[in-house]
């Protein structure tokens, strides 16, 4: 057996720019700020929220998570009472610090804590005779709005309907104030957050908002959260601060983490170890229910001078106090109108000097929701009670107010301008700049079309897109986006001026969430890039949220969508020497389609002269996520005129008209719909014309957007692609059989239709030409398959 020699030294992590501190050492040196009365009014603010977690599960008791919403509790309320600096009347004020809920399951807190906030400064105020404090109540969220937790908007109880109560989602979306993002599902938060600070740093630079975000030990878990931490630090993203509620409990473990020699039962890092390995600053607060220790590490986050991202690290119970504890309350909590529940209020109603009223036997619906109500009421009744709280906490958020005008932080003179792309005509999809007017006869690749288009864009918005690869920034043309730009990454330290932003390495999952983040600032276009066989699954979830993030953002603010890009690069067939692990089909039919009007646009151009105007087009409709899908080989441009074809802007209808035929005629021969660049340029080049010279009378279709062809009004989609030809129609796709279903409907058309799965096989490896081939979709299967189809309806038009 081999032995190996035992290492002289031991191993020990190279030296950190980000430095670890242990909050204990600043509590007892005595440089916390924070006065004793004062803590005990955060005590009693931390009292009347967890009483309010508890009462939230008690009257939706299917769902919710109390003990993560209270293990947390006193990091958000130091927070919003001491920490941040904002404008509690205006949700919207840009260069605001910014609070992002990335452990969405924690939503019951968020609700909790705004609807006490807002409670307490509207008292407050009142008591104290000023105005101008509030924010439109459409903008608030109140006690009442309570009644909408985890509700429908078409829920029908009287008291939600009386009091117009908001409903609120189950997990953060962008119709509550103060939230940007949609979060919650599995790690996207914190990639989607650190895009909200990336934008806010290259706005404002050295005066940037603060961009907070809380998460648990249990959400840091997913890959896309390692990936994030990793991009965070190499850019560092000094105006990033990652809140830790670290109580090492989840839905099925009590020991997520390894922690005091003992292995964890998921991974074998805490929260400290792996902030500090991916280089962040990290603040570690033994007692994370110690005001004290909360505040005292927070202001010394917000203070420190590496300009490296920062991590507190709270060490907490989840369920604190509540009468369950760790796992058992993470999900769950005690039964409706239970022993248990009415033992949570207990020291609330000692303090505040209230009773909540109590259930007894069999309560209907109404009158449970009458007498959720009347609890809530009690809660109003208990600051009533305080004068000291509501005025306190009123002074507190006029004060961060106050901080965040002095601050005078203003977005940089130079600043990117994304309005340039929406304003007028600067930017058009007819007018097509000199450097895309591509020669007949050159070639040119897709994505190289695609990423100097954006560049363009690019320059006449002073860098508002921003780009990130999965290592391809070269392989998919994305760099060009960055020509004109400085160097290598973004770096708000040592390279501002870039436009390219490192995430990772090969890392799509947190790439996604990370520009849908900055796409969301509203100021810049995140773009995303990588083989269309992995960035259209591994940015799904992303896309899904960053959709719903602006829907909601939309149905409050009125604003429209803010667009990230993803671009499916290499795309399908003509990627085949990487063989059918790289070279899926499969990629769009995940993407068209299936998201709600305008959250996705996809884009399937098969000539390099049809980018600039579907990109523009598409831009200018807003859409949440717009999905270019973009091939690797170059392209022989074709003169579209010369080959009987339309101007390539025909191609932002969706659908365009290569030969249309007259249906009445005796020798008509039915209707052909392509898709995707493989087989398009093969019909064109090589079948187009044998069919002709066959002499047969086809109408031929081909897609340039399912989703700018649904956009359209019902009387230009039929202009344009009558009803009626779907119901004769076969189709021909690079893609999957699913994405032809809107053009071809009947059972002959989808039987007789090319598809890449025709064969019922994933396909081979080799050059684009024999990938194509063994699927069909060559020169001669085109051919073939079109004569018989033609030969079919010929038949048909006899007999009829």
């Amino acid at each position: 057996m081999t032995s190996f020699p035992r290492p002289s030294t031991p191993f020990t992590l190279s030296p950190r720019r980000a430095r670890y501190i242990d909050v204990s050492d600043i509590v007892e040196d005595g440089a916390s700020r924070t006065a004793d009365p004062e803590l005990q009014l955060f005590e009693q603010l931390d009292l009347l929220y967890r009483t309010t977690c508890s009462i939230l599960f008690n009257f939706v008791p299917t769902s919710g998570h109390p003990g993560g919403s209270i293990s947390s509790g006193r990091i958000v309320q130091s927070l919003l009472f001491h920490t941040m600096e904002y404008d509690f009347a205006d949700p919207e004020r840009p260069e605001a610090d910014i609070i992002s809920y990335a452990a969405g399951h924690k939503a019951m807190g968020l609700y909790a804590l705004w609807a006490l906030r807002n409670e307490l400064v509207r008292q407050g105020s009142e008591l104290m005779g000023i105005s101008g404090v509030m924010a439109p109540e459409a903008r608030q969220l109140r006690l009442e709005d309570l009644l909408g937790f985890r509700r429908n908007a078409t829920n029908g109880l009287p008291l939600f309907r009386r009091y117009s109560a908001k409903p609120l989602d189950g997990h953060p979306t962008c119709a509550t104030p103060f939230i940007k993002i949609a979060t919650g599902a599995s790690g996207v938060g914190v990639p989607a957050t650190l895009g909200l600070a990336a934008a806010a740093i290259d706005l404002y630079r050295t005066s940037a908002p603060k961009v907070h975000m809380l998460e648990g030990e249990g959400g840091m878990t997913p890959g896309r959260v390692h990936e994030a931490l990793a991009a965070a630090s190499a850019t560092q993203l000094y105006n990033a601060f990652l809140h830790v509620d670290w109580n090492q409990a989840s839905i099925d473990s009590n020991h997520v983490c390894r922690e005091d020699g003992v292995p964890g039962d998921y991974v074998q890092w805490d929260p400290r170890e792996l902030c500090y390995l991916h280089d962040w600053n990290v603040i570690f607060v033994p007692d994370g229910h110690d005001f004290r220790q909360v505040i005292a590490a927070q202001e010394c986050a917000v203070h420190l001078e590496s300009k490296q991202p920062t991590a507190i690290v709270y060490r907490t119970t989840k369920g604190w106090k509540y009468g369950l504890e760790g796992k058992d309350s993470h999900g769950a909590g005690h039964k409706f109108c239970s022993e248990g529940y009415y033992q949570s209020l207990k020291e609330c109603e000692a303090a505040f000097g209230v009773a909540f009223p109590r259930a007894s036997g069999e309560v209907a619906a109404s009158a449970v929701e009458q007498l959720y109500f009347d609890t809530l009421m009690v809660l109003r009744q208990a600051l009533k009670n305080s004068p000291a709280l509501t005025r306190w906490a009123t002074e507190k958020i006029l004060a961060s107010k106050n901080r965040l005008a002095r601050s005078k932080r203003a977005i940089r003179p130079e600043a990117p301008d994304l309005s340039a792309l929406y304003r007028g005509d600067a930017v058009s999809a007819s007018s097509v700049p000199a450097e895309l007017q591509f020669a007949p006869g050159s070639s040119v690749t897709l994505r190289d079309a695609l990423g100097k288009s954006l560049n363009i864009i690019n320059q006449r918005t002073g860098g508002a897109i921003m780009a990130a690869s999965a290592d391809l920034l070269g392989s998919t043309s994305v760099s060009l986006i960055n020509r004109g730009f400085s160097d290598g990454f973004f770096n708000p330290v040592t390279n501002p001026s870039s436009r390219l932003v490192s995430v990772g390495g090969i890392c799509e999952d947190a790439m996604g969430a990370f520009m849908a983040g900055l796409s969301s600032f509203g100021r810049h276009i995140g773009v995303t890039s990588s083989y269309s066989a992995f960035i259209s699954a591994l940015e799904h979830v992303a896309a899904r949220l960053h959709g719903i993030g602006q829907q909601t953002r939309a149905s409050v603010t009125g604003e429209p969508y803010k667009t990230w890009i993803m671009i499916n690069a290499h795309a399908g067939a003509k990627t085949g020497e990487d063989g059918p692990t790289h070279a899926d089909p499969q990629a769009l039919q995940l993407l068209q389609e299936c998201f709600p009007d305008n959250v996705m646009i996809t884009l399937t151009p098969w000539d390099p002269q049809e980018i600039w105007p579907l990109l523009v087009a598409s831009l200018k409709l807003r859409p949440a996520v717009l999905a270019p899908f973009v091939t690797r080989p170059p392209e022989k441009i074709i003169d579209r005129k010369a080959a009987g074809l339309p101007a390539a802007e025909a191609a932002v209808q969706g659908i365009y008209a290569i030969r249309h035929a007259e249906r009445s005629a005796p020798d008509y021969h039915g209707t052909v719909v392509l898709q995707g660049n493989g087989v398009a340029s093969i019909f064109i080049n090589d079948v187009l014309p044998r069919l002709e010279r066959q002499g047969l009378n086809l109408n031929i279709f081909y897609v340039t957007s399912a989703e700018l062809f649904r956009a359209l009004p019902a009387e230009e989609q039929e202009r344009l692609f009558p009803e009626a030809l779907s119901f004769e129609a076969m189709g021909i796709t690079d893609f999957t059989l699913p994405t032809l279903y809107r053009w071809v409907r009947s059972d002959e058309g989808i039987r007789r239709s090319l598809h890449s799965f025709r064969g019922g096989h994933y396909l081979g490896s080799g050059s684009a030409s024999k990938v194509l081939e063994e699927a069909g979709l060559h020169a001669e299967g085109q051919f073939s398959s079109i004569l018989a189809y033609a030969t079919m309806m010929e038949k048909t038009q006899l007999t009829t």
